[in-house]
């Protein structure tokens, strides 16, 4: 940023030693109070803290994943990922090879038009060259359904039957396919729908809207959960990440559980262990004991007596009733339920065929920390990157730092495409010198030391090749749901959660799928059953890619 006083030019011959003096020492003045400035900042962070309030960042992304793609060679493929432009300007983007723009378009209308002047005599006709315009029609269309009424003979009246994508209802499948369109996947709010329809001629009311969005959703919804049953059952890794959502004027949570192949989200009033396996769970609650269960428990430091109390325990299905199990058993501290629970509540997932090869990627945070368990290299490097150092010596260690963890990510991303078990013990080496490494930034040691401790979820890919070693794809989904809580600030009814969260997921999952939105939408309403269902698709790419050699 521009200093807003900046001090005049001095010539030459007015560099007197004590006007010299005097800029160095301005100097030093003006570095204290950058320093000073950064203190501040850090002290209002922490204020907010411990007020309950979220700290505002304020440092830029690193770049880490995009700086260090390959290059692309002059041979690249026809799509122009790489190959510069002969002209010497930037690379093209994918895709952007040349196209006849309107060859698939379908023409619902051919007009003819003749010269504007008079044809001279002898003139001949050699045929027509066309010039497509692309529009749009918006314009309401009211259907009155004459229903038949008859009388039967022993006096029974018969009456004509609306069409089934009605559902009862005054307002057609398209308009209700717009509505659900606009605000999910466009995320306009309900006001400016109200508004944009009454103008455009359609008789409708707040009530109205709400009811087309909310109303006769419960296929839309089961096919949401259906999702990450399915996805689970067939992926190797997911990423997860969550963000706020409030609901009801309370402030809560959205899990967001995905991949390269689905999204899933789920909103409730916590981000606990407790509750990511609850969502995992993806139905009725499920508490067992088994081996896991009983390792998790040594493991989380569960003593002895409560331990002996739960050996009765087989499987108890819903909270009620696990919660009053551990009430008959007197165990009554916070900290021993709590582990309880999330042990118990791990050997039911796995019981019910949670695969134990599956990654879970996470941004660090330990709700996530289970099973097989992988960090987001973006992150981790984050915590490099915004550290605030107090002079050049702590910057050049810094700066020195990012470039070697910014290059053993980019040898760690040509490891996954070409994996070489050779190359493991100085990857490996490598981590330990960067992360071990002592510096003049003491503030920067304690935080290569503490990401040292998380050496083997950071080097899982060295195991797993088909890790992704970042969540950006979390980071990118969640995005509509922090776009969604400026705008919108929160939902009011269960039902509306419900639509909110399972909408969301369907739109992102068909997206990822490469569905139209649009088309999934019409297909559901109208029941026509050409768009077939999500976990299928899901269920028949994973089939597929198991049987590519």
């Amino acid at each position: 940023m521009a200093d807003p006083n900046p001090l005049p030019e001095i010539c030459e011959a007015e560099r007197t030693p004590l006007v010299e003096l005097l800029l160095a020492r301005i100097e030093r003045l003006l570095e204290e109070q950058c320093r000073q400035a950064e203190l501040i900042g850090q002290l209002r962070d922490e204020i907010a803290v411990l007020k309950g309030e979220k700290a505002r960042p304020k440092y830029k992304p690193s770049g880490m994943e995009q700086q260090t793609e390959p290059q692309a060679s002059e041979g690249d493929a026809k799509g122009g990922t790489g190959a510069g432009d002969p002209t010497g300007g930037p690379p093209k983007r994918a895709g952007s090879a040349k196209r006849p723009k309107t060859a698939q378009l379908t023409i619902h209308e051919s007009v003819r038009v003749p010269p504007g002047v008079e044809l001279p005599a002898g003139s001949r006709f050699k045929g027509y060259r066309d010039f497509i315009v692309q529009d749009l029609r918006i314009t309401p269309h009211n259907t009155r359904y004459r229903l038949e009424v008859w009388q039967t003979p022993d006096g029974e009246r018969l009456v004509g039957t609306l069409p089934s994508d009605l559902y009862g209802g005054h307002f057609g499948a398209d308009l209700r396919r717009y509505v659900l369109y606009q605000h999910h996947h466009c995320q306009v709010t309900q006001p400016l729908l109200h508004e944009q329809l009454r103008e455009w001629g359609i008789d409708i009311s707040v009530g109205q809207i709400d009811a087309l969005l909310s109303g006769h959703t419960s296929a839309f919804l089961v096919e949401k959960d259906q999702l990450l049953t399915t996805a689970l059952a067939v992926s190797r890794w997911i990423t997860v990440d969550d963000t706020g959502a409030r609901h009801q004027g309370r402030n809560g949570y959205v899990t967001q559980i995905g991949n390269d192949g689905f999204t899933w989200f789920a909103g409730t009033y916590s981000k606990s262990r407790i509750n990511f396996l609850q969502l995992l769970q993806a139905g009725e609650r499920r508490y067992t004991l088994n081996a896991h269960a009983l390792d998790y428990w040594c493991e989380e430091g569960l003593p002895a007596a409560p331990r002996r109390q739960l050996q009765s325990l087989t499987t108890i299905t819903g909270t009620p009733a696990w919660e009053a199990h551990l009430d008959a058993l007197g165990i009554v501290s916070v900290r021993h339920r709590r582990i309880a629970t999330e042990g118990a509540l791990l050997g039911g997932l796995i019981q019910m065929g949670f695969s134990l090869d599956l990654a879970i990627i996470s941004d660090g945070a330990g709700q996530f920390a289970i099973l097989l368990h992988a960090l987001c290299w973006v992150h981790a490097e984050r915590l490099v990157h915004k550290l605030i150092p107090l002079n050049d010596h702590q910057r050049a260690d810094q700066a020195r730092v990012r470039g070697e963890i910014w290059d053993l990510y980019a040898d760690l991303k040509a490891y996954r495409r070409n994996p070489d078990p050779a190359l493991r013990p100085s990857l490996e080496e490598r981590f330990d010198t960067i992360f071990t490494q002592h510096t003049s930034y003491t503030t920067l040691d304690r935080t290569l030391k503490r990401l040292h401790t998380h050496k083997r979820e950071l080097l899982l890919v060295l195991e797993r090749p088909d890790l992704v070693l970042h969540t950006n794809g979390s980071e990118g989904d969640i995005r509509g749901f922090v776009k969604w809580r400026k705008i919108s600030g929160g939902t009011r009814s269960d039902r509306g959660k419900d639509c909110r969260d399972g909408f969301a997921s369907l739109k992102k999952t068909c997206r990822k799928l490469g569905i139209s939105f649009w088309a999934y939408l019409g297909d559901r309403i109208k029941q026509l059953g050409t768009v077939p269902l999500l976990p299928d698709v899901i269920r028949a790419r994973a089939l597929a890619a198991s049987a590519t050699p």
